[in-house]
């Protein structure tokens, strides 16, 4: 049986990081991962990145969440992967908009009953944003607590942006919010496959029950393109002016005296960019509420 790993997390918390430091250790190992990616909108970045970089099978669904666009799409995605490619683990990244329970059992089909291994949740939570959930909007500060009650095993991410009081609130809070799941204090999302496996393996099976769905959450993407050049710092000026109810951004951003876009993620108010050594499409998804409204000046 092929096992499989469901990796969880509010938008922007370090999920795609996560995703690509187990599939080099993976491989490392030995072992043949593949990959299967949702993204929040018709816009492939994350799975673009992944799947240039990292080398390995990999299929994706786009507009919504795999709680929200179907079984009969998942489960197509799911047969592909298993009849075109030779693989013995299969990493799920799931969108920040998704429920981590109904999301798990859309990969719950009789058609893989004697194929696949469910072993459980990594979810990543931010751990700033933790820290000023009451901020959040009531539906989707109920969303962000779903996905961390249900985790198998939690990592309490970007604790480097903490001061050693924050870093000791935000692991107590956390462990008394879900008793039930390792929490483990991590920087990018670092933490290692074996952690994962070995310790997914001791653990029962959790309580599979659904709570809220992620097709009633009041989150939408706006795609916008460029036409020029931008300055660096005029855009970052603009980035800063959005509304709180921004929540994450990538995409492919053209500098101002680079021969190709960079690729620009924004997450909780901070920002990350790397350079492309091809040329990407210029483009840039914003997820968040009210985002439709929103242009780039």
């Amino acid at each position: 049986m092929i096992d499989v790993y469901l990796l969880s997390g509010f938008l922007g918390s370090g999920k795609t990081s996560l995703l690509m430091s187990l599939i080099a250790e993976l491989k490392e190992m030995g072992r043949k991962p593949a990959v299967l990616m949702n993204e929040f909108g018709s816009i492939s970045i994350d799975s673009d990145t992944v799947g240039q970089s990292q080398d390995v099978p990999l299929k994706e669904l786009l507009n919504g969440c795999i709680c929200c666009t179907g079984s009969e799409n998942t489960e197509a995605q799911l047969q592909g992967l298993l009849e075109e490619y030779d693989m013995d683990v299969i990493l799920i990244e799931t969108t920040g908009a998704a429920h981590p329970v109904e999301a798990l059992d859309a990969v719950y089909s009789p058609l893989f009953a004697e194929k696949l291994c469910v072993k459980g949740i990594v979810t990543v939570a931010d751990s700033k944003r933790w820290l000023e959930r009451d901020k959040m909007s009531p539906q989707i500060r109920s969303l962000f607590l779903e996905q961390i009650r249900h985790a198998h095993i939690l990592l309490a991410n970007k604790t480097d942006l903490l001061t050693e009081e924050e870093l000791a609130t935000v692991s107590m809070e956390l462990s008394n919010f879900n008793g039930t799941a390792q929490v483990i204090q991590t920087t990018n999302a670092k933490l290692s496959f074996s952690f994962i496996e070995a310790t997914l393996s001791t653990m029962k099976e959790a309580d599979m029950k659904t709570v809220i769905s992620g097709k009633h959450l009041p989150l939408t993407s706006k795609l916008i393109t460029f036409e020029k050049d931008v300055d660096k710092a005029e855009f970052e000026a603009w980035v800063q002016s959005l509304p709180d109810t921004v929540y994450r951004m990538k995409g492919y951003v053209p500098l101002k005296g680079t021969k190709n876009p960079f690729l620009f993620q924004y997450a909780y108010g901070l920002v990350n960019w790397m350079p492309e050594y091809i040329k990407m499409e210029a483009r840039l998804v914003l997820i968040g509420e009210g985002v439709s409204q929103i242009e780039y000046m």
